[in-house]
């Protein structure tokens, strides 16, 4: 077990930050010096990722190059990085720059990780104005949430009216303030607002592993924590790759305040907190999984201080009284999204969100064994970790991260016996991470093994400076690499959606349109819907399965089309049940009164299939776990002739047929 010396003081003077040392060594204090300065370089390195990658998009948006039938981006891509790598690289041991004011060597650093994290993004996408993934899979639901968001301030279901939210809203809500203040739609600012994102990401882990690791180990280690977001392809889930990409430091820095014996280091289990906070916030999976790991490294805190001699019972009161300050904090920022969700007696609803087993799920990740530099360097940091985890904090915190998320795929596992999953796939690109930054810190011992091994065998006629230049060459072909394979090959898939799905005018980004394609119908069918209706798509509430209609207006739906997004207060399953009393009903009558009776605010416009017999269908859908598809389709039909009544506005667009309910 490692030793308190190991951990992180942090009142103490700060050693020359400049001077490598070992890996693990953890500063006496913050680079900052104080909790206001690690606020101050939070609030000023993000404001700058955010502007600095705003201006990047904008330089992108106006290439003079169009299409999506080119290479160009790529290879401009692939120039800037190489180009942004050569400089970097150098300049990490360059006597010159060590002389540099603080102030212009991490300005320098947050203008690296934001120009990285956004050309990688912004010049693949050049092309079309959808985010990886364009308009399908979970971007439906991921833009009909910020559709929604951009629409009010108010704490919203994404697709049921009157409902509080069940998935967080704190990033989306955020979005929609962004959306509104652009003047744009809410589909339109997802991409640059997720972009902008992955830039603050990127500078915030760097200051973070401030903390923890002296300042240019910390900024290695947050470079590949942002290639390794596009490696493990993270960052399609912009929303949830901030706390992913900040787990690992914060895992060290929850170590070091759970280890300090005396003054509690009250401000680092804030920020410990406030991690979790945000992870309430915007993820709730890494909320449960961020807490059980401070419980677990508050548990082995306990056990290292037993063995150094301490008492039982006052190591475990010190760790008790730390953990519950990180879950106060928590706790209390959680609340500003869950809070409406609580009252409204959410949690006694049952949920279908974790009922999805993918393969990625079924298999223990393992990018340790992927022939790739990026699988290299995890198997370096695999060995690394284990081999100095008693010796050295940083790779010890480590190596317990990496087990955590083995634990989770195991636990799981065992959740399948109660018909449920503990969603273990969404931490593969967290191992990925984890084993990626070790990897750096590996190569770094490694690195400094070699030129202290070279130093004492002089005939060898390797000095010093020969293997700084080996390792920046190397370091350089290896960040190239890892950069374009992911472009051409990890974020490939999610970048052919964003360049061939529907945009609102019924065309892709090359302004292709085939009437086949429902996704090509949507200005016909919402200019029908805003005709036939007055109040504007918020005083709407629909009964349609085309979720182009949701993503690119703000429409309320009748009923969610995944089960496992449904928030558990709309009553999913009553729902349906409704749906197919309504189309078994025989007159116009019959429905009316059945849509008025019923215990749900009613559709005020029904968007539905038209057959070729005349019949009008609709698809309810329901869960059919464990299938590795857990989604299954059970249509039903509506006879038109009930709609050709007072009451009711019909009207067909396409392969679809519109009706307005009439009061």
């Amino acid at each position: 077990m490692v030793t308190t010396h190991d951990a992180a003081d942090t009142s103490g003077a700060h050693p020359d930050d400049e001077d490598p040392g070992r890996p693990g060594t953890v500063p006496g204090r913050p680079p900052f010096g104080t909790p206001g300065g690690t606020v101050a370089a939070l609030l000023l390195g993000g404001g700058y990722a955010v502007l600095l990658s705003a201006a990047w998009q904008a330089v992108v948006a106006r290439l003079p190059v169009s299409g999506t039938e080119t290479y160009v981006p790529e290879a401009l891509l692939v120039a800037a990085v190489t180009v942004l790598f050569a400089v970097v690289y150098p300049a990490l041991g360059s006597a010159r720059v060590r002389r540099w004011p603080t102030w212009l060597k991490h300005l320098g650093v947050w203008t690296t990780l934001s120009t990285l994290a956004t050309l990688v993004l912004a010049l693949p996408l050049h092309a079309t104005r959808f985010f990886l993934g364009g308009a399908s899979v979970d971007n439906t639901f991921r833009l009909q949430y910020l559709e929604r968001a951009s629409s009010s301030a108010a704490l919203q279901d994404m697709n049921y009216v009157d409902l509080p939210p069940y998935y967080p809203a704190g990033w989306f809500w955020l979005g929609g303030r962004v959306a509104e203040v652009a003047g744009m739609s809410g589909w339109e600012a997802y991409k640059p607002y997720a972009i902008a994102w992955c830039a603050l990401t990127a500078v915030v882990a760097y200051v973070l592993y401030t903390l923890v690791l002296r300042r240019r180990t910390a900024f290695l280690a947050a470079l590949v924590t942002t290639v390794a977001g596009f490696v493990t392809v993270g960052v399609e889930e912009p929303y949830a790759w901030p706390t992913t990409a900040w787990l690992p430091p914060v895992a060290l820095l929850a170590w070091a305040a759970l280890r300090r014996r005396d003054r509690a280091p009250w401000w680092v289990l804030g920020v410990v907190g406030v991690y979790l906070g945000v992870c309430g916030l915007t993820y709730t999976l890494h909320l449960g999984f961020g807490a059980l790991l401070v419980v677990l490294l508050a548990v082995l805190a306990v056990v290292a201080a037993v063995r150094e001699g301490e008492r039982f019972g006052p190591a475990l009161r010190r760790s008790v009284g730390r953990t519950a300050v990180v879950a106060v904090v928590s706790a209390v920022l959680a609340a500003l999204v869950w809070a409406p969700f609580v009252a409204a007696g959410g949690l006694a609803e049952p949920s279908l969100a974790p009922n999805f087993l993918p393969q990625s799920g079924a298999y223990l990740p393992t990018p340790f064994t992927v022939p790739s530099v990026f699988g290299l360097l995890c198997l370096v940091g695999l060995v690394w970790a284990v081999a100095a985890a008693f010796t050295d904090t940083t790779a010890f915190v480590l190596a317990v991260l990496a087990a955590a998320v083995y634990a989770w795929f195991g636990l799981s596992t065992l959740a399948l016996l109660g018909e449920t999953t503990l969603l273990s796939f969404r931490f593969v690109p967290t191992v990925g991470l984890t084993l990626a930054v070790a990897g750096v810190l590996g190569v770094l011992a490694g690195a400094r093994w070699l030129r202290g091994w070279l130093a004492t065998r002089p005939g060898t006629g390797w000095s010093g400076p020969r293997v700084r230049v080996l390792v920046t060459v190397l370091a350089v072909a290896g960040s190239v690499v890892m950069v374009q394979d992911a472009v051409r090959a990890d974020l490939s898939g999610v970048i052919d959606d964003a360049e061939s799905d529907y945009y609102p005018t019924g065309r892709t980004p090359d302004g292709q349109r085939d009437p086949s394609d429902p996704a090509a119908w949507t200005p016909q069918l919402t200019d029908a819907i805003d005709r036939m209706t007055a109040g504007g798509p918020t005083g709407q509430v629909l009964l349609t399965e085309q979720h182009h209609l949701l993503m690119f207006s703000p429409y309320w739906n009748f009923q969610q089309l995944t089960p496992h997004y449904a928030n558990p207060l709309a009553r999913y399953d009553e729902r349906a049940a409704e749906i197919r009393s309504w189309a078994d009903a025989d007159d116009a009558a019959t429905l009316r009164a059945r849509l008025a009776d019923g215990p749900f605010p009613p559709p005020t416009v029904f968007v539905l299939d038209r057959r070729d017999d005349g019949t009008l269908r609709y698809t309810l859908t329901s869960s059919v776990f464990p299938r590795s598809d857990p989604v299954a389709g059970n249509p039903v039909s509506f006879d038109p002739e009930v709609f050709d009544a007072p009451g009711f506005e019909r009207r067909d667009v396409g392969p679809f047929t519109v009706v307005a309910v009439r009061s």
